[in-house]
């Protein structure tokens, strides 16, 4: 008997939103409740986009423009999606991802002025299967966010994008809350102030007020 498809829930937000702690977070609330989880990330999730990842966020790719950086975002996330977002939807996990398409869509697009008519071919291409069911955007002034990516990588090499300014930061949280009001069924904004503790539980009432029937194994079938 063929398992019933998990559930894909993705993170999105600007720098020092908090992304990588909410999905752990809940990952392992839903761990609790009996549900098989995979926790993965973009660019990366898979060994060939790990490669891609390391290439994108050195900043080596970013002499050739936001129309390159696209196409490798695309190549590393085709890789992804086949290799472990998929394989286990179909086996009844639930993937929780950090950044997936809505990234490229304000990077790269809204704010990297790549075409939309190539970004929209790209996920046609490589996502067209792997439709998040719910996407929690993570919202918090830039400002904040820039000075919590900077005391969490204290010591380490600002990233690609970290190393940009605050007018290229508030413009990538304008493009986010932009996508949240253009899709507000599948996309939430989650206000990412405060503790971590209190954001996770922002983020657990929008989940469950989504997917509350799936919130089981039993659930889920």
């Amino acid at each position: 008997m063929t398992p019933p498809r998990g559930r894909f829930i993705t993170l999105e937000g600007g720098e020092g939103s908090g992304k990588s702690t909410q999905a752990r977070l809940l990952a392992e609330a839903l761990s609790r409740r009996g549900l098989d989880v995979v926790r993965t990330r973009e660019p990366g999730g898979s060994e060939g986009a790990e490669l891609v990842r390391q290439i994108l966020l050195s900043g080596a790719a970013e002499p050739f423009g936001t129309d390159v950086e696209a196409l490798l975002f695309a190549a590393a996330r085709g890789d992804h999606v086949d290799q472990l977002i998929l394989p286990a939807l179909a086996t009844g996990h639930w993937v929780i991802c950090d950044r997936f398409v809505d990234s490229t869509r304000v990077y790269q697009g809204a704010v990297g002025k790549v075409d939309i008519r190539l970004l929209r071919a790209l996920e046609r291409v490589v996502a067209s299967a792997a439709v998040p069911d719910l996407t929690l955007i993570l919202d918090l002034p830039p400002e904040v966010g820039l000075a919590r990516a900077a005391v969490r990588g204290r010591g380490a090499v600002a990233d690609r994008f970290e190393r940009e300014g605050i007018a290229f930061h508030t413009a990538v949280r304008e493009a986010f809350l932009a996508i949240a009001q253009t899709d507000p069924v599948r996309c939430k904004v989650i206000d990412a102030s405060g503790e971590a503790e209190t954001v996770a539980e922002r983020v657990w009432d929008e989940v469950e007020g989504r997917l509350g029937a799936a919130l089981s194994p039993a659930g889920a079938r």
